[in-house]
């Protein structure tokens, strides 16, 4: 009796929910109608009911048929919660359909050094190099990541000492290392960081994505130089897959 007169009826917790970012670079219904049946090529798991953030910055400019899309996004198993760059002016309409709009806050990019050659002499002699360390945080985790588990290192790199199994999903805002198979997803710099990279000692993934750009393996994986761990990177708007040579 006790419990129940001390035990509140709902509590609140701090919780990480993942969503994927859909980036729309077209207004017209039918042109994303098409894309997305390309890209899921029919399979109604493709998506496996992720949640979704839309992002309508690239065309800010034009008007979206939002009681059109968000339907046509869960059809395909996506489930939008939210909308990032929309115009206020859609606001209403995008709270009607139960979503949330998400305010991004645009960080100043300041150089870290700034030069003044007028203002600074010439050192007297031979100046050392300025070596800057930045002390990147990181989750460890040491057991393996099994079908149906998702671990999200969240401001972080994600380090794993076992293997990820078919069915997994592993994310991470730096990058992923992974000292051991990877045959599940791996999704590196989730917030947009293009330089985070995927490293394993063996690639065999059924997906992988660096800033939200990502790439499947249906027909079959790179052949790589053998005996040597393996790093998935984003050259300009594509995935590249190499393996990495060690030295000694």
């Amino acid at each position: 009796m006790q419990n129940s007169l001390t035990r509140k009826p709902i509590e609140i917790k701090i919780s990480t929910v993942v969503a994927v970012a859909v980036l729309l670079h077209e207004a017209s219904t039918p042109a994303l109608e098409a894309a997305l049946k390309e890209m899921t090529t029919g399979s109604p798991d493709f998506f496996d009911d992720e949640f979704a953030v839309i992002d309508v910055e690239s065309i800010a400019a034009e008007t979206v048929d939002w009681d059109a899309l968000i339907p046509l996004f869960k059809a395909h198993g996506l489930h939008p919660v939210a909308v990032r760059n929309a115009r206020e002016e859609d606001y209403a309409i995008i709270r009607s359909h139960g979503l949330s709009i998400d305010v991004v806050s645009k960080p100043r990019h300041e150089p870290e050094v700034i030069a003044a050659q007028a203002e600074v002499p010439a050192p007297a002699a031979k100046a050392e190099p300025q070596v800057i360390i930045r002390n990147n945080p990181a989750m460890v985790i040491d057991t393996p990541v099994r079908a149906g588990q998702r671990i999200y290192a969240r401001g972080a790199d994600l380090i794993i000492t076992a293997s990820v199994n078919n069915g997994a999903e592993v994310i991470a805002d730096g990058s992923i290392h992974i000292y051991s198979t990877l045959r599940g997803r791996a999704l590196a710099g989730a917030t947009g960081n293009t330089e985070a990279r995927i490293f394993a000692l063996q690639m065999e993934p059924e997906l992988v994505s660096i800033a939200g750009i990502y790439r499947t393996f249906e027909n079959g994986f790179p052949d790589l130089q053998a005996q040597h761990p393996a790093q998935v990177r984003l050259i300009g708007d594509s995935i590249e897959v190499s393996s990495v040579k060690t030295v000694g």
